[in-house]
């Protein structure tokens, strides 16, 4: 899948689950939108590089590598989610836990679709 594909998927998926979430905090829209864009602008061109490097790599490879980096980007996320949008406790967490997940398994859908047609 295309770099700007995967990013604008990853946006269309995430922002509205973080604004939702965001929003049990009372955090306004406008600002949870903009704080959902930033942690993403933040994180996800590096998760591209990095699981670029495992592209061709056996599955196991591909696999570990992509659960660790998630798991490194849901972490990343949360925490800036702090400052950003003044989320507090394991919302920040449970939100970004949240929206990562739902993002992989759209690209996953996604890129199967695109494999197959």
């Amino acid at each position: 899948m295309p770099y700007p594909l995967a990013f604008a998927l990853t946006l269309l998926v995430e922002v509205p689950l973080y604004v939702g979430a965001l929003a049990l905090d009372g955090t306004g829209r406008a600002r949870a939108t903009a704080a959902a864009v930033a942690v993403n602008c933040a994180t996800h061109p590096a998760l591209w590089w990095f699981l670029g490097r495992f592209t061709g790599t056996t599955a196991a490879a591909y696999w570990t590598a992509l659960t660790l980096a998630e798991l490194a980007v849901v972490a990343v996320e949360a925490a800036l989610l702090v400052p950003l949008a003044g989320s507090r406790g394991p919302l920040p967490y449970a939100a970004s836990f949240t929206a990562n997940a739902a993002s992989v398994l759209a690209g996953m859908l996604v890129a199967r679709g695109l494999a197959a047609g």
